[in-house]
C-alpha cells in the first residue's frame, strides 16, 4: 500500500515538472518567434525609410504595411506569453 502511494506521489511530481518544462518550452518559443517578427518589422521599416529617401513612396508604403503585419504577429506571440504569465501569477501571492 505504501509503495503504491509513493509511486503515485512520484508520478504526480514527475508529471508536474514535465508540464512546467513543456510550458517553459512554449514560452521560450513564443519569445523567439516574437523576436524574429520584431527583427523582420525593423528591417521593413529600414527599407521603407530608404525608399522614402530615394523618392519611391509606393515601395515605402508597401514595406510599411509589411512591417505593421510583422509587428502585429509579434504582438500575438507576446499576448500568448502574457496570458501564461498571468495564469502563473494568479496561483501565487501576487494576486
Amino acid at each position: 500500500m505504501k509503495n503504491e502511494q509513493k509511486e503515485k506521489q512520484r508520478s504526480s511530481i514527475v508529471s508536474h515538472y514535465s508540464t512546467v518544462n513543456a510550458a517553459d518550452a512554449n514560452n521560450i518559443e513564443n519569445h523567439k518567434k516574437a523576436a524574429a517578427h520584431h527583427i523582420a518589422a525593423a528591417n521593413r521599416h529600414l527599407k521603407a525609410a530608404k525608399h522614402h529617401e530615394d523618392g519611391h513612396h509606393d515601395k515605402a508604403a508597401h514595406n510599411t504595411i509589411l512591417a505593421y503585419g510583422h509587428s502585429a504577429i509579434a504582438g500575438e506571440f507576446l499576448s500568448d506569453d502574457a496570458k501564461h504569465h498571468a495564469q502563473a501569477l494568479k496561483q501565487t501571492k501576487y494576486q
